[in-house]
């Protein structure tokens, strides 16, 4: 009766975790950021407790496996609606390495050590920083490279041509909103991306999902699509 009992539970547990995988959304390891990571740990532990729960109440496991998955979502749906509240819920990248300066505060902050750091590079290609331009610590604890153009695969340095060097490109609108102090860093005014955004097509920042300023000053714009997308289904 008890195994009975048990293949019961298992079944309604991995069909609550199923639902509520749903419900949270779907994505890969590397793209949670820590607290994600918990939430998704602290789910499965309590979808194991309650398969087995034979003489406590299934219930109480099965309620807090629901409230887990509620905070989730609604902190992700908060992060998603107002940029205040995706700095303060979402930790922020940070550039560790740029144009052969190892910024150390931001060390500090990441609570990365230097051995780390320098591991990551090797494991990444990477056995010198003079081939590496950039290195940002994303929020899901994944370090990104830029290397120098000289470095880059089936390199210009390769052909005896010299190319210029790239940099990294700035959001300047997110999410229908202007990122004040990315354009401001840009060297350019409200005036000067009113008049691209008119120039573009678009009549409002509220119609653009992302905008970026590359180098060359050229602002990109990828529109908010309001349409839904097809699915992979439909193209099998």
């Amino acid at each position: 009766m008890e195994l009975l009992k048990i293949l019961y539970l298992s079944l309604g547990s991995l069909l609550v975790l199923f639902i509520l995988t749903k419900l949270i959304g779907n994505r890969e390891m590397s793209q949670l950021t820590m607290f994600d990571y918990i939430i998704s740990i602290t789910i499965g532990s309590i979808a194991a407790e309650m398969s087995t729960a034979l003489e406590s109440d299934f219930k109480q496991p099965l309620l807090a496996m629901v409230v887990y998955a509620i905070v989730s979502i609604l902190i992700s749906k908060l992060a998603e609606k107002s940029l205040k509240a995706r700095r303060t819920l979402t930790t922020s990248s940070l550039i560790l390495f740029d144009n052969g300066t190892l910024y150390k505060e931001n060390f500090k902050k990441a609570k990365l050590d230097l051995n780390e750091f320098l591991m990551e590079c090797r494991i990444n290609g990477y056995f010198t920083l003079s081939d590496i331009q950039t290195a940002i610590l994303e929020n899901n604890g994944k370090i990104s490279f830029l290397p120098v153009s000289s470095s880059k695969p089936a390199t210009p340095k390769d052909l005896n041509i010299k190319s210029p060097q790239t940099y990294i490109t700035k959001n300047i609108i997110l999410d229908g909103k202007v990122l004040k102090e990315n354009l401001e860093s840009s060297g350019n005014t409200l005036e000067w991306l009113q008049e691209q955004i008119i120039s573009q097509g678009y009549n409002n920042v509220s119609e653009i999902f992302l905008a970026t300023c590359d180098f060359n000053n050229n602002l990109n714009i990828f529109p908010i699509v309001k349409k839904k997308n097809k699915s992979h289904d439909d193209f099998i």
